[in-house]
């Protein structure tokens, strides 16, 4: 217990820092932490360090952005093989970037972290792109962005192509808008990464993974309503009915005007008429 609250304290650290400032692979080996006790986070700090090792070579006659970004693709895609887990994409394996490494699977946000870290590496700019149901990677050249894909093998797209893309994946609902290109902050990258394993392990039925993962996103979001009340549904989801009315409170304290707050407060009836059979 002792070691799972420092090791809290020390993400909640790392997570204050001016968001240029934050350290996005190490924040996330330490939310891996968590599920991971024994992880060496050296270790895989180490693994990016010699991927970037492996593309500098490659890179450095490149003049263009384009020819660093393929060039980048032969070594992280071809050579090393990572591809995204399409065959079982919900394995929560592919959202903790330890996994990631030693698998070289994952998902859109998570291959576009080492894709990311790796270009960071070399000095090559890149940014999380949190588009509505996929993420992606842009460099912001001149005259226009470039977007890559590395959940497809680091597939360069324009502005129209991500259009597509988005029109694909929600049969024609969605269609793009200015803000789902914009570049994500570290902070948002972090939380959607958590998002993932809470959505995993709520639809699993695994409500003590679930809770931890929003209070992981709690340290990041701390007055967050949404998970604030997702945190307080899973406290009465494992048995602890008092915190589950406090943070529920909390919730309705947060968002008074929430459309859902009778539910909430239906909820909040059942969970003490729970607490009373309980006693």
């Amino acid at each position: 217990m002792h070691a799972n609250i420092n090791l809290r304290s020390r993400f909640a650290e790392a997570v204050s820092r001016n968001d240029e400032d934050i350290d996005l692979a190490e924040a996330a080996l330490l939310m891996a932490r968590d599920q991971y006790p024994n992880l060496n986070a050296a270790h895989y700090l180490e693994i990016l360090d010699d991927i970037a090792q492996m593309v500098r070579p490659a890179t450095a006659p490149m003049r263009s952005p384009r020819d660093v970004i393929l060039a980048l693709n032969g070594i992280v895609f071809l050579e090393l093989g990572f591809r995204g887990n399409t065959e079982n994409y919900y394995d929560p394996r592919n959202s903790y970037l330890n996994d990631v490494l030693d698998r070289r699977l994952g998902i859109p946000i998570t291959l576009s972290v080492v894709y990311m870290e790796v270009a960071r590496r070399i000095g090559f700019q890149l940014h999380g792109v949190g588009m509505p149901g996929h993420f992606i990677v842009k460099h912001c050249a001149q005259p226009t962005e470039i977007f890559i894909d590395p959940f497809n093998a680091g597939r360069v797209m324009d502005e129209r192509d991500c259009a597509n893309l988005l029109a694909e994946m929600s049969g024609g609902k969605v269609q793009i808008r200015p803000e789902h290109l914009a570049a994500a902050t570290k902070r948002q990258i972090l939380i959607r990464m958590l998002a993932n394993l809470l959505r995993i392990y709520v639809e699993g039925a695994d409500y003590n993974r679930a809770l931890s993962a929003v209070e992981w996103i709690l340290l990041i979001e701390p007055d967050s309503p949404e998970y604030t009340r997702e945190r307080g549904l899973l406290l009465a989801s494992t048995g602890r009915p008092n915190l589950a009315l406090e943070e529920l409170e909390r919730y309705l304290r947060l968002y008074p005007a929430a459309p859902e707050a009778e539910t909430i407060r239906e909820q909040m009836k059942k969970i003490r008429q729970m607490r009373a059979r309980l006693n």
